[in-house]
C-alpha cells in the first residue's frame, strides 16, 4: 500500500517510521512546509519530499494518507484531503472548532476516516477493557483520569483541554461508557491559558468520574498518567499508560499485576501503541471494514471539551448526550 505522510514534525517522525519499515506498506512521500526539514525526513525513510500537497497527490497517487500537523492547523489540509476520497488517518485533536469538525465528518461520509487515539492500544488499556467487558469489575461506580506534563502552548486558551485531555475523554468513554454531563473548574494561574483543568463527570450508566489535566506539571514525574476504575466487584489501576496494570478484588489484599516481560518489551513503549493501532487500521482498510477508531471519536472528544468550557463559563453542569 502506497502511503504519504503529511507533516514533518516530531510525532510525524513516528508516522514515517512505521510506514517505511512495514512489509505491507511503502512510504512514497513526506509533505512538509520547510523544504530542508522535509527533505531530511524523506531521505531518512527513503521517500520523496514535497512542499506542495497538490503536486504530491498528482505524482504519487497514495492509497493512504496520514496527517500530523501542528495542533491548531488541522482543518484546511484535512478538509482538502477528505474531499479527495483517499483513506485518511489524522492525528488528534480533530480540530478546535465544532463547526469545522461537523464539516469534516459530513464531507467524509462514506470515506475511510480514522483518528489516532493511540492510548487505546496500550497493553494495560486493552487488558483493562477485557476485564471490564468480562464483568470482572461488576457494575462500574467511578472512574478517575489524571494526566499532566509540561506546557504545549498554542493560540487557544484551551489547548490543554482540547489537544491533550481529548485522550482522557476518549479513554473514559472507551472503558466506562458515554459521559452524560460535565462540571468544570479551569485554572489560568501560570501563563494566561487554562493550563490546568478539573472536571466532575456523570456517566450514562449512573457512574461518576473525575478528570485532572495539567500543563503545569512534568512528564518526568512518576505516575504522570494515572487511570483508576472502580466497580462493585473490583478495581483496576493503569500507571503511565503502558507501564503497568493492577487489578484487585474487594477484601483481598493480594492484587494481580501486569507488566511487560523480557521478550515483550515493545509493549512498554508509548510509541508502540501507534504501531499497534496501525496494525488494526491496515487490517480494516484491507478487508473493507470501517476504521477501528473513526474520526467521529475526535468530534466527540471535542464536544466534551466544549461542554467543559461552557460549564466553566456559566458555572453550570452541562449535559453532553
Amino acid at each position: 500500500m502506497r502511503v504519504a505522510v503529511v507533516g514533518a514534525g516530531g510525532w510525524g517522525e513516528h508516522h514515517a517510521r512505521i510506514f517505511a519499515r512495514r512489509e505491507d506498506t511503502e512510504l512514497v512521500a513526506v509533505v512538509g512546509r520547510t523544504a530542508e526539514r522535509t527533505r531530511a525526513r524523506a531521505e531518512r525513510y527513503g521517500a520523496t519530499p514535497y512542499t506542495d500537497l497538490d503536486l504530491m497527490l498528482a505524482r504519487e497517487r497514495p492509497e493512504l494518507i496520514t496527517v500530523c500537523l501542528p495542533n491548531e492547523e488541522h482543518f484546511d489540509v484535512t478538509l482538502k484531503l477528505v474531499r479527495t476520497g483517499i483513506p485518511l488517518l489524522v492525528e488528534k485533536p480533530l480540530v478546535f472548532d465544532l463547526r469545522q469538525a461537523d464539516t469534516l465528518i459530513n464531507d467524509a461520509e462514506g470515506n475511510f476516516f480514522a483518528i489516532n487515539f493511540n492510548h487505546r492500544y496500550a497493553e494495560p488499556v486493552q487488558r483493562a477493557k477485557a476485564l471490564i467487558d468480562a464483568g470482572e469489575l461488576g457494575d462500574l461506580v467511578f472512574a478517575t483520569w489524571r494526566f499532566g506534563g509540561e506546557a504545549n502552548r498554542g493560540g487557544s486558551p484551551h489547548a490543554n483541554l482540547i489537544e491533550t485531555q481529548c485522550h482522557g475523554f476518549d479513554m473514559l468513554e472507551h472503558l466506562a461508557g458515554p459521559i452524560s454531563a460535565v462540571s468544570a473548574h479551569l485554572a489560568d494561574k501560570t501563563y494566561g491559558a487554562f493550563s490546568t483543568v478539573a472536571l466532575a463527570l456523570d456517566f450514562a450508566n449512573r457512574a461518576v468520574g473525575t478528570m485532572l489535566g495539567s500543563y503545569d506539571s512534568s512528564y518526568a514525574y512518576p505516575d504522570t498518567h494515572h487511570l483508576e476504575i472502580n466497580g462493585t466487584e473490583g478495581r483496576l489501576v493503569i500507571h503511565d499508560t503502558v507501564r503497568s496494570l493492577s487489578f484487585s478484588k474487594p477484601g483481598d489484599p493480594v492484587e494481580r499485576r501486569w507488566h511487560s516481560t523480557y521478550f515483550d518489551d515493545e509493549s512498554r513503549t508509548f510509541a508502540g501503541t501507534f504501531d499497534r493501532h496501525v496494525d488494526a487500521l491496515l487490517t480494516a482498510l484491507n478487508t473493507g471494514a470501517p476504521p477501528p477508531i473513526h474520526a467521529r471519536a475526535g468530534r466527540r472528544a471535542l464536544q466534551l471539551a466544549h461542554a467543559a468550557i461552557k460549564s466553566h463559563e456559566t458555572g453550570r453542569r452541562i449535559t453532553t448526550s
